[in-house]
């Protein structure tokens, strides 16, 4: 059995500010070491529970935040960008399932640190009619490899969120929001205890009944409506010819496929930073 383990930073437990998920600053790496001893602990647990291989994908930010000699040694890592798959590489080695660790709750939701892909450009992302956030893009993204999400980690909203999904994942709720910055939080080292807890019991599930997960899919092609933080987002967006203005704010695009549409929201937030 292999696992794929996506790991970002906003949903680990002890980070409420962006200063730290942001490199450069002593908070960051406090941060980025909570993030990856989670994302150990996930590691560990499915190893427990029988996973012959492990993949932890770092997925906050330029994508390498993870402290690699902090891991489980039997595991691979998969860092740096771009790559196609982005949050989700890993996905095309053949795995069986996906756990997602320190995620966090969609843009313009009251989640802590809540936003979808990039918290500078993007106000809300629809894909097939549905509002989704990171999570739910990925899944989705997974899912058209046929992989299911089998258990993730981060705040109650984003529990609450993306539970409406997909039921049948276990999840940890590491800390309560109050606001976007703030909320109360387990301590790093119960979270971690319950973070691995709950990837063990997911991937022995999986093991004895691999029916009770199933993939979250949106069957392709797809249209994406996209919103943007402001209207000079949109202006630059729409540069690119396939893309529909709607509104001030509003865009479309069609995609053969959730990964395709992925790609093209990642593309469109490597753009954005030509605005800043």
């Amino acid at each position: 059995m292999k696992i794929l383990i996506s790991t970002d930073i906003e949903g680990v437990a002890g980070v409420f500010h962006p200063e730290q998920t942001r490199p450069g600053n002593g908070e960051y790496e406090r941060a980025r070491a909570w993030m990856t001893r989670e994302a150990d602990a996930a590691a560990r647990g499915a190893f427990a529970a029988g996973a012959e291989a492990v993949w932890v994908n770092d997925s906050h930010g330029g994508f390498r935040n993870l402290l690699p000699d902090l891991l489980d040694p039997r595991v691979r890592i998969v860092l740096g960008k771009p790559r196609y798959a982005g949050m989700m590489s890993g996905i095309e080695q053949d795995c069986d399932g996906v756990l997602m660790i320190g995620y966090h709750g969609r843009a313009q939701g009251r989640g802590i640190l809540a936003h979808t892909i990039n918290s500078s450009a993007f106000a809300s992302v629809t894909i097939g009619g549905i509002e989704l956030g990171e999570a739910g893009l990925y899944a989705a993204l997974a899912g058209e490899a046929d992989v299911p999400v089998l258990m993730a980690s981060g705040d109650d909203v984003f529990v609450e969120e993306t539970s409406a999904l997909m039921p049948w994942v276990r999840y940890v709720a590491t800390k309560r929001a109050q606001g976007q910055g703030s909320g109360d939080s387990m301590t790093p080292a119960a979270a971690c205890e319950a973070i691995g807890a709950a990837a063990q019991a997911a991937v022995r599930a999986l093991r004895t009944d691999p029916a009770g997960a199933r993939p979250f899919t949106i069957p392709g092609p797809v249209t994406c409506q996209l919103r943007t933080l402001t209207p000079a987002h949109a202006d630059l967006f729409c540069q690119w010819p396939t893309l529909r203005r709607l509104d001030g704010v509003t865009l479309s695009f069609d995609a053969p496929s959730v990964t395709d549409a992925v790609r093209m929201l990642n593309c469109l937030s490597a753009m954005s930073f030509m605005l800043r």
